[in-house]
């Protein structure tokens, strides 16, 4: 107390002096005469940075405290199986206050976005990504808490909630603690264990927190689908899905409508390359014919789509069906059609969709009028999901299985995991169908 006061009836010009003495021993340049707020526009280049900075009309935002605060909730950024050191670096490179405070501003939106929704581009290295995602002001997000001197928990609230984000983050932990030791560093599986659950929870921040209660769900790594009504899974069973080169993209689209008996127009790539070139006998085999410059399959057991398609409202032509090829169900590895999504046992499969929409009825005498295609519109079309999850939680357990189409390690690298070779799965022999 009494030093203080001491140096307080010291000459201004000498507090000054020491002043820029401190802050440059820190690295830091003490801030000139300009406008503050001048001073800031300078700094803040990012879109989110800015318009946190224009709400609150350019004025300063971090003080030692919350600055502490933002520096211990990025120590905890492991747990998400992200590099918290990656957002604070800039922090340490600024050379002014106003550029500390820009800083400070953009990683705390850069991490709050990570965690909100993916530090990373699903769609990046690959087309066809079409899963909605989080979209929160994290601007307004972080005025909120820096006001109420709660950054950790309103860190902490960003990220999923729910059981299976969880069970695969302690998955994580468990696995990196584990790597951690002298014997982990040398076993390559658990490296890919590690590798894996990071992926993983990087795929399921990208998603919405609030997932439809009645929806359908279907992982095309696990070649697996789930049918969730009313927030329980009321059945699960195995699916086809695409092979390597013609992998099933990730996309969300509505279900609207069950159709019995179906015809398939045949898309023209599979109608040049697979079918116009057996010639007009094995068209006439296949209950093929031409339509206006299209080949067609004609409704019946032997079409490709089976006897009911699940039509699904997207511009990718992508859809659940039945299939006339039974046995691939039977099979561990069922990566083998052209991209659709054909469901074991489909008929049931629609008949319990039939049920719980109400129009089971229409539905009966659709599918009895035999080889005539007949459509039953929902009057709720159901969400459909098709995902990619090589770890999820099924049995209380965390599962892994193998990534089929090698778009694991578009996300790693994406994330900064080092590289490794991509490992496809073989090509298989596959039947006509979509």
């Amino acid at each position: 107390m009494f030093a203080f006061l001491e140096v307080s009836r010291r000459p201004k010009a000498w507090l000054a002096a020491a002043l820029f003495a401190t802050l440059g021993a820190c690295g830091i340049e003490p801030a000139r005469t300009e406008d503050p707020a001048a001073a800031l526009r300078a700094e803040v280049t990012d879109p989110r940075a800015r318009r946190f900075y224009e709400a609150r009309q350019w004025r300063s935002a971090w003080t030692p405290e919350q600055e502490a605060a933002l520096t211990a909730a990025l120590g905890a950024a492991e747990r998400h199986a992200l590099n918290g050191r990656a957002f604070i670096e800039p922090v340490e490179r600024a050379r002014s206050p106003a550029a500390r405070d820009a800083a400070l501003s953009l990683a705390a939106l850069s991490y709050a976005e990570a965690l909100a929704r993916g530090r990373t581009d699903p769609a990046r290295g690959r087309e066809g990504y079409a899963v909605p995602r989080p979209e929160p002001d994290l601007a307004a997000g972080l005025e909120r808490a820096l006001a109420s001197n709660d950054l950790a928990g309103w860190f902490a609230a960003l990220a999923p909630q729910d059981a299976e984000y969880r069970a695969l983050a302690a998955a994580y932990a468990e696995a990196n603690l584990q790597l951690s030791r002298p014997e982990g560093q040398a076993a390559p599986a658990l490296l890919d264990r590690v590798r894996t659950l990071a992926v993983n929870l990087e795929r399921r921040r990208w998603l919405e927190r609030e997932a439809p209660a009645t929806r359908i769900d279907v992982n095309s790594a696990a070649a697996t689908l789930i049918y969730w009504r009313d927030g329980a899974a009321a059945d699960s069973r195995r699916v086809v899905v695409g092979e390597p080169g013609n992998e099933t993209p990730e996309l969300a689209s509505p279900l609207h409508n069950l159709v019995a008996n179906p015809t398939w127009t045949v898309p023209r790539s599979i109608q040049e390359e697979e079918i116009e070139p057996r010639g007009e006998a094995y068209m006439a085999r296949e209950n093929m014919e031409w339509r206006d410059g299209w080949i067609v399959q004609r409704p019946g057991p032997r079409n490709s789509l089976g006897l009911v398609k699940f039509d699904l409202r997207n511009d990718q032509e992508i859809y659940l069906h039945d299939t006339p090829a039974k046995a691939l169900f039977g099979e561990a590895e069922r990566h083998r059609s052209h991209g659709c999504v054909r469901v074991h046992d489909a008929l049931g499969f629609a008949r319990m969709i039939a049920r719980d929409s109400g129009v089971l009825d229409q539905w009966r005498a659709a599918l009895a009028k035999g080889e005539e295609a007949a459509m039953v519109p929902l009057p709720r079309p159901i969400p459909v999901r098709l995902l990619y999850h090589t770890a999820f939680l099924a049995g209380g357990e965390v599962v892994i299985v193998p990534d089929p189409y090698g778009w694991d390690e578009h996300v790693a690298e994406a994330l900064g995991l080092p590289a490794r070779p991509r490992r496809p799965a073989p090509r298989r022999a596959r039947d006509l169908g979509p």
